[in-house]
């Protein structure tokens, strides 16, 4: 095992490739429940028959939590976008109809999206009044049980060589409703700057899921409280200012 070769850095973890074995290792102080959570929701999503990368297994290298899981070979979607910006109606496009099939799809053992944004909104420092606002949007709306995928965005889509795409990152994922999965694609492009790109998505999504772009608003205030209370300072701004935008 020869880890030299970084092929991603995010927040609190690195990312290494060892032939045909890829290696997330978290920093020291991540969560181990997070880390075994993760790999959990990894080998559920395996079993509807996506196209991801199968969890080999879960060990410790200095100290350190890792999930060790099959390499995907290809490029990401959002890697495709910079190399052919002409072409990125088109990929847009591609990443609404793949977010669709993901949608179709079962997992009942994974955690109720409601439950988790109930728990969310109650770990910020959101002011009481704004909090209950939360729950209390939260509380009507409807339950579902479709697969979320819950960081659905251009860098977690593989496209392979022979154009079969694949989907990484199952750590955020729960069953619940598709267009709250929606409204946080739509935060993440806007959070990255591409506010054309986010209408675009946006638009393309409900009309071919026949759905009410109101509704999916309606989830906006909710999923970016979510996210407040992680990532670096700019990005819980930038998240806090999606939920002052929202009256209650």
């Amino acid at each position: 095992m020869e880890l030299d070769r970084i092929i991603a850095v995010r927040n609190n973890k690195t990312i290494y490739r060892d032939g045909d074995r890829v290696y997330k290792v978290f920093d020291r102080n991540y969560s181990k429940a997070d880390v075994l959570n993760e790999a959990l929701n990894q080998a559920r999503v395996e079993e509807t028959g996506l196209c991801i990368p199968k969890i080999l297994e879960v060990m410790m290298i200095d100290g350190k939590w890792t999930i060790v899981s099959e390499y995907i070979e290809g490029k990401t979607l959002s890697r495709l976008m910079k190399e052919n910006p002409e072409k990125k109606d088109e990929y847009i496009e591609m990443l609404a109809d793949l977010q669709l099939q993901v949608h179709l799809k079962k997992c009942g053992e994974l955690l109720r999206l409601k439950d988790k944004m109930n728990r969310k909104i109650c770990d910020t420092e959101l002011p009481a009044t704004v909090r209950y606002g939360l729950h209390a949007r939260l509380e009507e709306l409807p339950v579902h049980d479709k697969l979320c995928h819950g960081d659905f965005y251009p860098s977690n889509i593989i496209i392979k060589p022979d154009g079969t795409p694949c989907f990484i990152d199952w750590a955020h994922a729960t069953q619940g409703s598709a267009s709250a999965d929606a409204a946080k694609t739509f935060l993440l492009f806007r959070l990255h700057g591409d506010i054309e790109g986010a209408d675009k998505y946006l638009d393309l999504f409900c009309e071919k899921s026949d759905t009410e772009k109101e509704y999916v608003h309606k989830w906006i205030p909710i999923v970016a409280a979510s996210l407040i209370v992680k990532g670096n300072e700019a990005e819980r701004e930038f998240f806090q200012k999606c939920v002052d935008a929202f009256d209650y």
